[in-house]
């Protein structure tokens, strides 16, 4: 049985634990601000990424007051990144990185082809409002790439799909049918299509291209698993 002393202690151990859960989450979900930014390298812009989708799948996410971020941002915006992303529900990048209001840009499109709105947009998402880390972000059972790969035709569409025509072509080589219906293909055409996206933004821009060279800008790709959350950035 504890004694009252005990109890005590124990209250006031309790007591500072929360006091400690309390501080650490208001630091969490702290805005990010001018001079914050200014201060995340590209290295760990990236890192905050990683450990906001570690938080998602092992379900130990923020809880941030969001009204009171709304606030805090109401005056200026310095996200730390911005991620390139297909428009399936399932992968919505604030959810799966564990992110929330004022913390990243979010750009999406069908099967995260890159187009000159979306090459602008990384332009000014990081020359001019400072981010420091593109994130072009594919995900298993694409039904963009399913598309491209069984050649399907609708409307402007089709002229979305083609850009994925590359990538399906650099997979030539992955063994079995070259389907919607074969899985790993389906996953190979993906992956290379996310690289080659991160890729194209160097290509087709100068404004990015000089970021990167200054290194004040890395520009990578990443596979998002709808199955289990975890996303896997690609070397």
């Amino acid at each position: 049985m504890l004694s009252r002393r005990h109890f005590c202690c124990s209250g006031l151990i309790a007591g500072s634990l929360l006091t400690l859960d309390r501080a650490f989450a208001a630091d969490q979900c702290e805005v990010l601000t001018r001079d914050r930014q200014a201060a995340l390298s590209p290295d760990d812009a990236l890192a905050k990424l990683k450990a906001g989708n570690e938080r998602f799948v092992s379900r130990d996410v923020q809880n941030c007051d969001l009204i009171a971020q709304v606030h805090a941002t109401s005056a200026g915006q310095f996200p730390s990144a911005i991620i390139v992303g297909c428009i399936d529900s399932r992968v919505p990048p604030e959810l799966v990185f564990d992110q929330r209001i004022g913390d990243i840009f979010s750009a999406r499109v069908a099967g995260n082809i890159m187009n000159d709105d979306i090459v602008g947009s990384s332009e000014y998402a990081t020359k001019i409002a400072g981010a420091k880390l593109i994130v072009v972000l594919g995900h298993s059972e694409c039904g963009a790439v399913k598309g491209a790969i069984d050649g399907a035709e609708l409307g402007e569409l089709t002229q979305l799909l083609a850009k994925i025509k590359p990538a399906i072509e650099a997979c030539e080589d992955v063994p079995g049918d070259h389907t919607s219906k074969n899985k790993k293909f389906v996953q190979q055409v993906a992956i290379a299509n996310a690289k080659l996206a991160a890729e194209n933004l160097t290509k087709t821009s100068e404004v990015l291209r000089d970021l990167v060279a200054a290194k004040r800008l890395s520009i990578v790709s990443a596979m998002h698993d709808v199955a289990t959350g975890r996303v896997t950035f690609l070397g």
